[in-house]
């Protein structure tokens, strides 16, 4: 089979990673992939929001299943062009993808159908959000309604910041026209758990759990950041946890989306707070965390591709989806600065194998590696628990160098304390 990876991240090479264990692949193309990726896949230098462009490629180059990867293609309706040229694809249409692309959708489908998450209100006026703040408790939750690569979310501590987050957002245009309309909500307390699913919008089957590092430094302190790295599974995330998610959240939403004519088909991520009245939905992202993917998908067992081709034609529940009974750790080695300002174009050299070494911003520079953002790398380990795995996974991080390297060294010490260690 020729398969097509559409994205360019991380994440993107976590998948074409894992599919190329199938031995159903003969070839695997990645648009626009990166300089890491071009070690694993043929890369195709193209914009993957040109979803009509993607699709023609695919067409000419004979693809006989595509896998959209990123929220920006997704939302534009990738799946839906590449459904009518006929390709077969995993990922959902573009009517079900508003599930992360429109917050107040997704809010309000939660509200509809009883799915807890926090309480909330939407505004397009500046000034009906600010007098709806002066009657709100602190701190309290902003979030642009469009897509903002990961960042359109502001936690205000006090009125003054919650203003000048609703001014940022609806005046400034601090991210565009995704934050026109904005959601104002409840902040929540609690662990947070990420958990990813496959559905066919008639079987969901809940992914290893794991557990995202937002915050630029250590002891989650900084700037939040698309994720400093990740640890599988979540300890928080128990048995009785993950029923009460299945039965509350995970299934009916599925239902829900089923319910709206927007049935949804590909990767549903759920981002949950486990408070004290029990889990609620914090985000719906309509594809892959990142980077959440790069510590699930190295503990799958099961061959990807056939998951993803029985997600396509509904017969999800015709597969077992296993998992390996071990724990996971992705470490992110960024440039200096991130996420703010940072320099690029440093070669980055390996003393270690690059498997499960996942690329997020790189180019090649004739056979040199250079780094071209602000998330380099994604160094996962595995291994039989938790601490073996940051163990390992910091080890490899040690033998990996490019100038103005940066990581957090706390990675997953949260999740060892839940478990009552120490790195």
């Amino acid at each position: 089979m020729r398969v097509l990876v559409v994205g360019n991240g991380g994440r993107e090479h976590a998948i074409i990673q894992s599919l190329k264990k199938s031995k159903k692949i003969d070839a695997l193309y990645a648009i626009a992939g990166n300089g890491g990726i071009a070690a694993d896949a043929v890369t195709v230098d193209m914009d993957v929001k040109d979803v009509n462009k993607v699709a023609e490629w695919a067409v000419e180059n004979k693809i006989d299943f595509a896998v959209v990867a990123p929220d920006d293609p997704l939302v534009l309706g990738a799946v839906n062009v590449l459904n009518e040229k006929g390709i077969p694809c995993f990922g959902p249409t573009k009517e079900a993808a508003i599930i992360e692309g429109s917050k107040i959708f997704s809010k309000n489908l939660m509200k509809k159908y009883g799915i807890p998450t926090a309480s909330y209100e939407t505004f397009s006026d500046m000034e009906k959000a600010n007098a709806y703040l002066e009657k709100c408790d602190m701190p309290i939750v902003i979030k642009a309604d469009g897509l903002a690569l990961g960042k359109g979310v502001i936690i205000a501590e006090n009125l003054d910041d919650a203003k000048a987050a609703v001014k940022g957002m609806m005046e400034d245009k601090m991210f565009g026209q995704s934050g026109a309309n904005i959601v104002i909500e409840e902040f929540l307390t609690g662990p947070e758990v990420s958990v990813l699913s496959f559905t066919d919008g008639k079987t969901l089957v809940p992914m290893i759990s794991s557990m995202d590092h937002k915050r630029a430094l250590d002891d989650d302190k900084g700037l939040n950041t698309g994720g400093m790295g990740t640890v599988a599974p979540n300890p928080y995330y128990t048995e009785s946890v993950a029923k009460e998610c299945m039965e509350k959240i995970f299934i009916p939403t599925m239902n829900a989306m089923n319910a709206e004519g927007r049935t949804f088909k590909g990767c549903l991520y759920f981002g949950l707070m486990l408070t004290t009245k029990g889990p609620k939905v914090i985000e719906y992202n309509c594809r892959f965390g990142d980077p959440e993917t790069q510590v699930v998908l190295p503990l799958l067992k099961t061959d990807l591709l056939e998951i993803m081709m029985a997600v396509a034609n509904e017969k999800l529940s015709e597969i077992k989806v296993e998992f390996k009974k071990k724990s996971a750790c992705c470490v992110i080695m960024a440039s200096k600065g991130y996420p703010e300002k940072y320099e690029k174009g440093f070669e980055i050299t390996f003393k270690t194998s690059r498997k499960n070494v996942f690329v997020a911003g790189a180019k090649l520079d004739g056979d040199k590696l250079l780094t071209n953002g602000g998330r380099v790398l994604g160094v996962t380990a595995v291994s039989g628990n938790l601490k073996g795995a940051i163990k390992k996974a910091y080890k490899k991080v040690s033998k990996i160098n490019f100038a103005n390297a940066y990581c957090r060294s706390d990675i997953g010490k949260r999740a060892l304390k839940a478990y009552g260690e120490k790195i």
